[in-house]
């Protein structure tokens, strides 16, 4: 974000900034994306147990939330019991040179 963007806009909400904020912040989005990014696809129950403490409601709202961002494409298949898988998309792929950034940044200052 540029400081003229920033006094252009008057909020931050409504910069660049903003808007990645508003597609991959919160808890559990990076973690979401940072686990399709490792394993694709991934079926929901999978993701469920890999993340671990996310409820089946908060990890179903946020897949919709990226799905409905372009970052996440679902497919389900017409079988019984239903099937449903999800992946990145290109657009959700983009943010992978930035989640490598963020895992080098955790490794260098974990134990600092």
């Amino acid at each position: 974000m540029s400081m003229a963007e920033f006094n252009e806009k008057g909020t931050i909400q409504e910069t660049s900034f903003g808007y990645t904020l508003s597609v991959i912040g919160g808890k559990w989005k990076m973690l979401i994306l940072y686990l399709l990014a490792e394993n694709q696809p991934v079926r929901f129950n999978d993701m469920k147990r890999r993340i671990g403490a996310i409820t089946f409601k908060t990890l179903s709202s946020q897949l919709k939330e990226l799905e409905a961002d372009g970052m996440v494409k679902r497919k389900e298949y017409p079988q019984i019991p239903p099937k449903v898988e999800y992946s990145l998309t290109p657009k959700g792929e983009s943010l992978l040179p930035l989640l490598e950034q963020l895992c080098e940044w955790g490794e260098k200052n974990r134990n600092t």
